[in-house]
């Protein structure tokens, strides 16, 4: 790709930037559009009403971005959560990153590039030559000043491995601080990322109120008994091997078919409401065949009420035809955190695939619909759940051989001649090749998120944070090997497929293939990381479903819902990014600006929409942490193998064969990470939880609520019809 291609792309997207920003500013100040722009305001009634006609709508500035930059984070995590305090970390830990991979990768690398001589360059003509020429691969073989690459990649390595050490040697510190000093002067604490989250993490847990997830566990495989229900063999079981911490259980039931009547009695109770209080006396009468197009004029106020009734008398049909029918699944609960614990992480019996116990979820977490798969059934799935992400991955190449087309005039000419006219238009084939393959590519990645969260939800997982986290690490290894490596190398390698089977073949021939592809990133970088995250702020899909709501003749009595932060999407992309920076670091230090403004970006604008827009609606307790610390290794390790096969392609063989400790240094150093700090985000240490409940018992009044705490919602009372004679009391009792 040609400079002036990429200054074309640059101009296009800052232009996209522009108009999302201005129509923002315009927008937001519309009273009709404060369920796009601020609907957790709304939810929470915090909303300022304004006037409709006010010319100071029209006035842009900046007043909203002084909003949200005053509020501590100490705000932030109250009103967002540790998962999203943890997300803008993981912008304010790479922007720590690509700042000084900036200032060594412009001051030294980037000059030394440009001033090989490896390849021609026409000074005269700089805007139609290829950004090749600001790569490593204007170098001359066999140079001295590869030293320079050769130590940058060395102290890069350095500093982003002291970043993620001082980061988890907090972690080890803070496990002991947070139950000593819980929330002490955290808010005056400018302290590392691991730091702040671990800080934030165990000081949340030893400072919260007693919650049913910290004295609750899952138990799934429960055995038949011959002679008790499943109900009484759980009460056997627990009783006599727990007798001094057990409390209670809750069985879990097959409640699919409940389900679906309640989620549509729920849609008729919303329509009638909304029937109900409308001023024209026309809508309450209407047809209700098909599409309301059949079928005799009815009253529909009266319809659906009957309607509602009958499904309210379906649902007591179905919950009474429940009892025992059990799934061989309960929440078990117990006197104190630590009983809890323990029963959590020792083995129940002989069979490892029976009384199989997990971390109980807080109960608006859970996820209902799989607690009935068996052992088998569970492993299944995931089996299934991987040639499915296998094909999933094979099928997206298509779009990216696609790309790389757009990308290859030349080889877009082949494929069809008859455009050969238009191509040759300057401007026409600058927009092609700059702009075109960034935006496709971003297009076809947007399908793939929810198929990840479905693939996610057949595992077996019991809570919706789970599948989310799930969900996020599919996200990032398909959209790493996507976006980063079928890319890389379909230009020139993808033929010599074969490679991946002859380890000694690999850095050399990514090293061939990842620079020449640093032109294409770099168009990547500004059409998915510049425009899309401005388009975040303009919300603009719901922007128009809003405005069709409200100018739709036909009202809609959808509910109002505030989303929930995409964390599927957003951590992958955001990793992505940073894989990116740290490949090219020295291999085309020219995608390091244009990263950096993405950052800067990301956190501008995300700041906002977490406060704004997005309401939590579980929290993992910054859980999602360790995936960031995962990413940033592997794209180490990554960096490495190309600079070896750099080094011996530029000749320069003793850099290439000193750069090989690097990786096997780096693997330890994670191995040492994972063993010491990674057990702190897997669960709580005893020393904290018998602090936790010396300081913080449970009382009488908490361990009631605790007994009903996971009741599934399919076998709670109804009432959406307002009977009052006795309909609406709850079927089934819950076991103690």
């Amino acid at each position: 790709m040609i400079l002036s291609a990429l200054l074309t792309s640059v101009g296009i997207n800052l232009g996209l930037c522009f108009l999302y920003f201005t129509l923002f500013y315009i927008l937001r100040k519309r009273p009709g559009n404060a369920d796009v722009y601020e609907p957790r305001l709304v939810a929470e009634g915090k909303f300022e009403q304004r006037d409709n006609i006010n010319l100071e709508r029209l006035r842009l500035s900046t007043s909203w971005v002084n909003r949200f930059w005053h509020p501590s984070e100490e705000e932030l995590l109250m009103r967002s959560g540790l998962d999203g305090v943890v997300y803008m970390r993981i912008i304010i830990f790479s922007l720590k990153v690509f700042a000084f991979a900036g200032v060594v990768g412009l001051c030294a690398l980037l000059p030394i590039n440009y001033m090989g001589s490896q390849m021609v360059i026409d000074f005269s003509d700089l805007t139609n030559k290829s950004l090749e020429s600001f790569s490593i691969s204007n170098v001359n073989d066999g140079s001295k000043r590869l030293w320079v690459h050769f130590g940058a990649v060395y102290a890069f390595t350095a500093f982003v491995c002291y970043l993620l050490y001082v980061v988890s040697i907090f972690i080890f510190t803070n496990k002991i601080l947070s139950f000593l000093f819980p929330m002490s002067n955290s808010q005056n604490c400018n302290l590392q990322e691991y730091r702040y989250i671990s800080m934030k993490r165990l000081a949340n847990y030893y400072s919260s109120d007693s919650k049913p997830d910290q004295f609750t566990v899952l138990v799934r495989g429960i055995p038949k008994s011959s002679t008790d229900s499943l109900s009484g063999h759980v009460e056997k079981f627990f009783s006599e091997y727990y007798p001094s911490s057990y409390l209670s259980h809750y069985m879990v039931y097959h409640t699919t078919k409940i389900q679906k009547l309640i989620s549509e009695a729920d849609k008729v109770s919303r329509r009638l409401a909304h029937l109900r209080s409308t001023q024209v006396t026309s809508q309450r009468f209407g047809r209700v065949g098909f599409l309301g197009l059949f079928g005799p004029k009815v009253d529909l106020v009266e319809y659906y009420e009957k309607k509602l009734e009958d499904l309210e008398d379906k649902v007591r049909v179905q919950q009474s035809l429940l009892s025992g029918k059990e799934v061989p699944a309960a929440f078990v609960s117990f006197k104190s955190r630590l009983g809890a614990a323990v029963a959590l992480h020792i083995q129940q019996a002989e069979n490892p695939t029976e009384w199989l116990t997990e971390s109980a979820p807080e109960p608006k977490d859970v996820y209902w619909p799989f607690f009935s798969a068996s052992f088998l059934s569970r492993w299944i799935g995931n089996v299934t759940v991987v040639f499915a992400c296998v094909l999933l991955t094979i099928l997206f190449l298509i779009p990216v051989i696609i790309v790389q087309g757009l990308t290859n005039l030349d080889q877009l000419e082949t494929w069809f001649p008859f455009l050969q006219g238009v191509l040759n238009i300057t401007f026409i084939s600058q927009v092609i090749t700059g702009y075109l393959p960034g935006l496709i590519l971003k297009m076809f990645l947007y399908l793939v998120p929810p198929v990840m969260i479905m693939l996610s939800s057949i595992q077996g997982y019991i809570a919706h944070s789970q599948i989310e986290k799930s969900a996020c690490n599919k996200m990032l290894w398909f959209t790493i090997w996507n976006i980063f490596f079928a890319n890389a190398i379909s230009g020139s390698a993808l033929y010599r497929a074969k490679i991946f089977l002859e380890p000694k073949e690999i850095p050399n021939t990514l090293a061939a293939a990842i620079p020449g592809q640093a032109t294409f990133f770099i168009t990547y970088v500004v059409t998915s990381g510049w425009t899309s995250t401005a388009s975040e702020l303009l919300r603009l899909m719901p922007l128009v479903s809003n405005f069709m709501k409200r100018t739709s003749l036909t009202k809609t009595d959808e509910k109002f819902e505030v989303p929930s932060f995409p964390y599927t999407s957003e951590i992958p992309s955001t990793l992505l990014f940073g894989l990116l920076g740290i490949t090219y670091f020295f291999l085309s230090p020219l995608i390091l600006p244009f990263l950096l403004v993405h950052y800067c970006l990301a956190y501008m604008i995300y700041r906002h929409q977490l406060l704004n827009v997005y309401s939590p609606k579980y929290e993992t307790g910054g859980t999602f942490w360790p995936i960031v610390h995962n990413s940033m290794v592997f794209s180490l390790i990554l960096m490495h193998v190309i600079a070896v096969g750099i080094f011996g392609l530029k000749k320069l063989p003793l850099a290439s064969s000193l750069t090989v400790p690097l990786p096997i240094i780096t693997l330890l150093f994670n191995s040492y990470c994972r063993k010491r700090f990674l057990p702190v985000f897997k669960g709580y240490p005893a020393e904290i939880m018998i602090k936790k409940d010396t300081s913080d018992p449970a009382t009488a009044n908490f361990y009631e609520k605790l007994v009903t705490a996971y009741q599934d919602p399919a076998l709670k009372p109804i009432q959406f019809s307002g009977r009052t004679h006795g309909h609406n009391a709850p079927l089934l009792a819950s076991e103690a």
